[in-house]
Parts: structure tokens; sequence; C-alpha cells
């Protein structure tokens, strides 16, 4: 989803005012603002649901954690507190050993996937980079619909761009995953 820059408060709100205040629809807290995002697109929504299905599919088939889809709220930081909502993300059971906590994910996920919109911009994808990996995020996968490519971050200075003929590799609790990357633009 897209971030749009309207800030819709005027105080300081904390994760737990933002889990209270239930659907108030798409939105990411930062630094204590409430910042609203616009729902995602056709394509989005598409690409989202084939990784959510196969990446999904093969973590709840091997029982090694959780997928998490839907702009799923992982805390970045408190005081402000700073919660981004990602596309998709992944946790080996080690981390999560009850399971999905029902509010805003503590725990740093093994996976972040985010799906570029058309008006997202690359110095706001940064700012995101650097918050997931400054929580401890193992990888970080970058899907561009227009340009048909996976952005591939093992950290926040290093990627690697995956295009069509490539094939898209699981590491952590996905090792073993594989999908070549022409299957998420098959439509």
């Amino acid at each position: 989803m897209t971030a749009q820059p309207m800030q819709t408060t005027t105080g300081t709100v904390t994760g737990s005012d933002l889990l209270a205040m239930g659907d108030i629809g798409p939105c990411e807290l930062i630094d204590g603002v409430i910042v609203k995002m616009s729902p995602a697109g056709g394509l989005h929504s598409f690409i989202e649901l084939t990784l959510a299905l196969l990446v999904g599919g093969f973590v709840k088939d091997r029982k090694v954690g959780f997928c998490m889809v839907g702009e799923v709220g992982i805390f970045i930081r408190r005081e402000p507190d700073r919660i981004r909502g990602a596309d998709l993300a992944v946790w080996a059971h080690a981390k999560l050993p009850d399971g999905p906590p029902a509010g805003f994910v503590e725990v740093a996920p093994d996976l972040v996937v985010e799906i570029l919109s058309p008006t997202d911009r690359w110095m706001d994808m940064r700012q995101k980079i650097n918050d997931y990996f400054s929580i401890g995020v193992d990888t970080l996968w970058i899907v561009d619909p227009d340009e048909e490519t996976v952005f591939v971050y093992p950290s926040a200075s290093q990627r690697t761009a995956l295009r069509r003929g490539d094939t898209l590799a699981g590491t952590g609790p996905l090792t073993g995953f594989t999908l070549p990357v022409s299957e998420l633009f098959a439509f």
C-alpha cells in the first residue's frame, strides 16, 4: 500500500491507542502520527495473494513458522511508537512460540515482503528498509511490478535484483523455497 503524507492525528498516538481504534483503514504509525495509506491496486493485490499462497503454503505445510499478510503491524520502536504495515511477513516458530499475537507483532520477522505501488517513492521505501533492518529482520524482498523485478535485501546496504529468468530462493524458515520470478508476473 502507498503511504500518503496526509496525517490524521494531532497528538502522539501509541501502538496501544492505534490498536484500540479498531479498523480505521490502512495506515502506519510513524513516530506517534497516524499516516493513512491508500488501498492497494489490482496488480499489487494479485502479487500479494500469489506470494501469500506460495510462501504461506510452504511455511504452513512444513510447519516451520507463520506467514502473515494484509499490512500486518510490526513494531519498529517505542516512544514515539513506530509501526510499519508489511504486505507479507514470515516468522519462524521459535520467534513466536505462542503463535501469532492478537495485536501488533513486537518480534522481528525473518522475512518481510513489500510490493511497490505506482505512487511509492524509493526515498520512502529506503526509510522502510532501514526500519526493518533496525529491528533485526533477516531478509527483505521488494517487488517492483512496473519493472517485473524482485529486489532481495540481505541487509540495508546490499541488494540483488532478480528478473524474469531468475529464481527467488528463501532463507531461514523458507530454506528450500524457490519461485521463478516470472510466476509473480504471469497473468
